[in-house]
């Protein structure tokens, strides 16, 4: 059965991508699904519990992970796109490399994750020009993390002349405007503000979740990737959980979700789908507003600004987790459409 992309695309709930590792060393889950089938299993397991979206990487992108062959990421990525197709999956590509996006898209894939957004292939943003009916995730990216690429230097990224927010969006919208000159429709185009990525601390990534409302602004819809990355281990810090597990990592996440689909983000991308599918919502609601609160006073970022969070728990079913639209703030491609105009 097709499966519609323009909908997708045009999606008027916050859609849930689960992530599927298939990595050596990812900082979360490496090695746990690298076997063909266990990655199988696995994907279909986040399917059941409500992913709309697998998303499939075959290469960490943490501070220090070295690459991985093309030829290695290719088979892995293959491996699942072939095993998941067959279920009905929607299928998003994590990968830089144009030759894997490719072969990644006529086995069926769908979407195209690239964080290096467009710059470290250039290749990549003409494949998926190439192939119109699919999606194209253009991420914030500043360079490699320290340590990481192999021959790539060591490099500070994390400084933000002006600051994070005006920074990251404009950056991010000239990283748009390239990939829309290599031939990628504005249709195709989801944009990312990278999370983690050149952001190692609180002081980068919560900005951020408070000017959501800007990036949707911008007229694309919005993915937000904010999964057990470092600074939500320090807003657990903050509130006192000096050694937080993986658990309560996906609790905080969970929490973040929700504030995402408060204010109209397009998708999360979440390696525990069934919390941020919403049913513990408003508990997870309380935690994020207790851990917010002290981050943002040692931040000196008003608590007000934090748009939301302390109202997560209230918003509307609607808003994620299902297909009512009631009360939703996105209404698709005619409400990106008005801000693009």
């Amino acid at each position: 059965m097709a499966i519609d992309m323009k909908a997708i695309h045009d999606s008027q709930r916050t859609l849930v991508m689960g992530v599927l590792n298939i990595t050596e060393d990812s900082f979360s889950d490496g090695g746990l699904w690298l076997a063909p089938e266990a990655a199988k299993a696995h994907g279909e397991a986040m399917m059941k519990a409500g992913a709309d979206i697998i998303d499939i990487g075959a290469e960490s992108t943490r501070p220090g992970a070295k690459r991985v062959s093309e030829a290695d990421e290719k088979a892995r990525v293959l491996g699942a796109v072939d095993a998941l197709i067959p279920e009905g999956a929607v299928l998003s590509i994590d990968t830089t490399r144009a030759s894997v996006a490719l072969a990644a898209l006529e086995h069926g894939a769908q979407i195209i994750n690239d964080v290096s957004g467009g710059q470290l292939d250039r290749e990549l943003p003409h494949v998926v020009a190439d192939h119109s009916d699919c999606l194209y995730i253009v991420q914030h990216w500043r360079g490699w993390l320290a340590g990481a690429a192999g021959n790539v230097p060591d490099a500070d990224t994390s400084r933000y002349e002006h600051d994070v927010v005006n920074d990251v969006h404009d950056e991010l919208m000239r990283q748009v405007d390239a990939v829309l000159e290599a031939g990628v429709r504005a249709e195709q185009v989801i944009i990312d503000p990278g999370l983690g990525f050149s952001k190692p601390g609180v002081e980068h990534n919560l900005p951020i979740l408070a000017a959501l409302d800007r990036f949707n602004a911008a007229g694309y819809p919005v993915l937000i990737g904010a999964s057990r990355k470092r600074f939500v281990g320090s807003l657990l810090a903050g509130a006192g959980v000096t050694e937080p597990d993986m658990a309560s990592k996906d609790n905080v996440t969970a929490a973040i979700s929700a504030l995402c689909a408060e204010h109209g983000v397009w998708a999360v991308r979440v390696h525990d789908v069934a919390k941020s599918r919403g049913r513990r919502r408003q508990r997870m609601a309380r935690v994020c507003e207790r851990v917010t609160v002290r981050i943002a006073d040692s931040h000196n970022i008003a608590i007000a600004e934090i748009i939301g969070i302390r109202n997560v728990g209230t918003a509307k079913e609607g808003w994620y987790g299902s297909d009512s639209t009631d009360g939703n703030p996105r209404d698709g491609q005619t409400w990106r459409a008005r801000l693009r105009a």
